[in-house]
C-alpha cells in the first residue's frame, strides 16, 4: 500500500537539508568578517572591490557546486521514478495469444507517467483476458487503489476458471486496500477512519475475456465500453453494468456478458472516461468516436499508431492540458484464419444416390 505519511528519519532530513549549510556558514562568515575585521573597515576603494571579488567568487562557486549536486541527485531521482511506475502500469506484451497489443496513458499529474487509470492484459489457460480500470480522482493520489487493483488481478486472471471469480478476487483486494488507507489516516483519530476520503473511493472496472474462438466475454463495473473497429466503428454493448467496486457489495451471480466477436483483423479499443470528458477551452467534448473512424478507414491500423494518434488528436483538443487521467488499451486480431476444409469425396453425399434402374 502507499502511504501518503513521510516515512523519512531525521537523519535524512538532516542529509537533505545538508547542501544548505555551506552558503549558510559561508554567509555567517562574510558577515562577521566585514563587521569585526579592522582590515575590513578601511576605506580604501581597492580593498573593498578586492574583498568583493573574493566573496563573489567563492559563494559562486559554492553556489554552482551545490546546483550541480541537486541536479545529480533529481536525475537519480526521476530514473528510479521513471522504473517504479513501469513496474506498476507495465507496457503489455505486443503479442498476446494472437492478438497485437498496444496501450499508453496520459496522466494529469505534471511529470508522471501513471495515474488513476490501470490496464493490463495477460494470456490464461481461459483465454486473453483484459482490464482497464479508473479510480475515483485521478494522479498520484490514487496510486494505493491502482496497486491494489492490479496486483489482485495479475494473480486471479491465472488463478480463478470463471470471469467472475476474477471480478470477486479484485473487490475483496480493493475492500481491504480501502480499510487500510482509512485506518493509517485516521490513526490520530480513534473511530473516525470512516470519515475519510478514502473510504469514499471507488474503482470503475470493465474485465473482458478473449476466447480461442474470438467471442468477447464481459463483466462491466460502471466502465465506459470498448469500440470494435472492423468494416465500421461500433461501440460494443457490455449488458447491464454493475456498481464500481467499492460501492456496494457484488450481486450472488456474475454471469459474463456475450458482447462480441472479434473476428481476425478486427480492433477492439478500451478506454477511460477521461478519453470522452475530455474538453477544449469553448467547452466541447472530444469526440473520440470520430477519431477512431478516421483511423479506422486505413485497413487494420497498427494498434501502436493508433494510440499515438488517438493522443495526440486529444492533446491537441485540450491544449496539452488534460483535467483527467485518459488510458487506451487497443488489441487486434491476428490469429490465423482457418480456411473451411472440403469434404472428403466419398463424404461429400449425406444419402446415397438414386439407382439408376428406378
Amino acid at each position: 500500500m502507499i502511504r501518503s505519511r513521510s516515512s523519512l528519519s531525521p537523519g535524512s532530513r538532516l542529509r537533505r537539508l545538508g547542501p544548505l549549510g555551506l552558503p549558510a556558514l559561508w554567509g555567517a562568515v562574510a558577515a562577521t568578517w566585514r563587521l569585526t575585521c579592522p582590515a575590513a573597515q578601511q576605506p580604501g576603494v581597492a580593498l573593498r572591490v578586492a574583498t568583493g571579488v573574493v566573496f563573489l567568487g567563492v559563494g559562486t562557486g559554492l553556489v554552482l557546486g551545490i546546483r550541480h549536486g541537486l541536479a545529480r541527485e533529481l536525475r537519480r531521482m526521476r530514473v528510479i521514478a521513471h522504473a517504479t511506475q513501469q513496474a506498476l502500469l507495465r507496457p503489455p506484451a505486443p503479442r498476446i495469444d494472437g492478438l497485437t497489443v498496444a496501450a499508453g496513458q496520459l496522466s494529469a499529474s505534471r511529470g508522471a507517467v501513471v495515474g488513476g487509470d490501470l490496464y493490463e492484459a495477460v494470456a490464461t489457460p481461459y483465454g486473453v483476458r483484459v482490464i482497464i480500470g479508473d479510480v475515483r480522482g485521478h494522479g498520484l493520489a490514487a496510486l494505493g487503489a491502482v496497486v491494489a487493483v492490479l496486483g489482485s488481478f495479475r494473480e486471479a486472471a491465472h488463478d480463478e476458471p470463471e470471469l467472475g471469480g476474477v471480478l470477486r478476487r479484485l473487490d475483496r483486494a480493493l475492500g481491504r486496500h480501502l480499510r487500510e488507507a482509512a485506518v493509517d489516516e485516521c490513526s490520530d483519530r480513534p473511530g473516525r477512519a470512516a470519515e475519510h476520503p478514502a473510504a469514499e473511493e471507488f474503482v470503475t472496472v470493465l474485465l473482458l475475456e478473449i476466447r480461442p474462438d474470438d467471442e468477447v466475454l464481459a463483466l462491466n463495473c460502471g466502465h465506459p465500453g470498448p469500440y470494435r473497429i472492423g468494416r465500421r466503428v461500433e461501440a460494443v454493448s457490455t449488458g447491464d453494468p454493475l456498481p464500481p467496486l467499492g460501492t456496494f457489495p457484488l450481486p450472488a451471480d456474475l454471469s459474463p456478458y456475450p458482447c462480441a466477436r472479434l473476428s481476425p483483423g478486427d480492433l477492439l479499443v478500451l478506454h477511460t472516461d477521461g478519453a470522452q470528458d475530455a474538453r477544449d477551452g469553448a467547452g466541447r467534448f472530444f469526440d473520440l468516436e470520430a477519431v477512431l473512424a478516421e483511423a479506422g478507414r486505413d485497413p487494420c491500423p497498427p494498434p501502436a499508431a493508433l494510440v499515438r494518434r488517438v493522443h495526440g488528436a486529444l492533446l491537441r483538443h485540450t491544449k496539452g492540458r488534460p483535467a483527467d487521467d485518459v488510458a487506451l488499451l487497443v488489441l487486434r486480431n491476428d490469429r490465423p484464419r482457418i480456411p473451411a476444409q472440403p469434404a472428403e469425396p466419398g463424404l461429400r453425399r449425406t444419402r446415397p444416390a438414386p439407382s439408376p434402374h428406378l
